[in-house]
């Protein structure tokens, strides 16, 4: 059954970029911390930012080595009472 979430989640975020990006083709801007990026179309700035999302959270999992998901007993236990 975690092995189907795995599966199953990024899935969703994937699908509901692509519709978001075909409904919204407008062009925006990011500004961050004063500085701007060019006009790129909103489902690119989407993408991106999930992507990169994706990298973060699994790079603070690799440095903490996995300690805060795989310490926290409660957690695994109420996730696998879960499963049908």
């Amino acid at each position: 059954m975690q092995k189907l979430l795995l599966v199953v989640i990024p899935a969703i975020w994937i699908m509901a970029i692509a519709i978001i990006s075909v409904q919204n083709a407008t062009p925006v801007t990011v500004q961050f911390l004063g500085l701007k990026s060019v006009e790129l179309p909103f489902g690119v700035v989407l993408s991106f930012c999930t992507a990169g999302g994706m990298v973060v959270t699994a790079g603070l999992v690799w440095l903490l080595g996995g300690s805060a998901v795989s310490g926290n007993q409660s957690f695994q236990k109420n996730f696998s009472q879960l499963s049908l």
